[in-house]
């Protein structure tokens, strides 16, 4: 047990959500327990619960904390080809959820009734339809019909990627170049 060290509040939180992401990294979530992780961070279980009163909040804390850094990747010019923009931002979410396949399973198949968690699964959809609509600059009725087709596509790449991770029939590769793919089949069937 590492020694105890004076941290504020906010220093705290973040150290414990580090230990837990790890934590559900390395294990499935059923295999994760509390006791542990406040044994890592050399703390009382009291003093984690008061952070995190469950498991599954500090689970949404930490899924919470990496969509908005996934989402904080994605940046994207009207500019430029839609999907030549998207690639990089696909790109980083596949390096997530390959690094972090026991984590991302966990908010989609142990916590997929859990609300909190799928809020944050879900506004992650919504928060990437609205970045790549604004990229768009699209007028109505346009707007309307492409927003549908982004939200078609992202629950594509979301069960292609569940897919992908839990049983291991396609490789990244396969799973990038089929996402991809996709959004230029939805780009094209806006454009007729």
């Amino acid at each position: 047990m590492p020694p105890r060290r004076r941290l504020t509040p906010e220093q705290r939180r973040a150290e414990l959500l580090d230990i837990g992401a790890r934590a559900f990294a390395e294990l499935p979530y059923d295999r994760v327990q509390m006791d542990r992780i406040a044994e890592r961070a050399g703390v009382s279980r009291a003093l984690l619960y008061r952070h995190f009163p469950t498991k599954s909040a500090l689970f949404a804390a930490i899924y919470q904390r990496a969509a908005e850094a996934l989402q904080a990747v994605v940046h994207l010019d009207g500019d430029l080809p839609l999907t030549d923009q998207v690639a990089a931002g696909l790109d980083a979410h596949l390096e997530y959820f390959a690094t972090n396949r026991n984590t991302v399973l966990a908010a989609n198949r142990a916590l997929s009734g859990d609300p909190v968690v799928q809020a944050i699964v879900f506004g992650e959809h919504t928060a990437m339809r609205e970045v790549m609509l604004a990229a768009m600059n699209l007028a109505s009725p346009a707007r309307e019909l492409m927003s549908a087709l982004l939200t078609a596509w992202l629950m594509f790449v979301h069960t292609l990627c569940l897919e992908w991770l839990e049983y291991g029939t396609l490789t990244r590769e396969q799973v990038r170049t089929s996402c991809l793919g996709a959004l230029q089949g939805a780009l094209a069937a806006a454009q007729t």
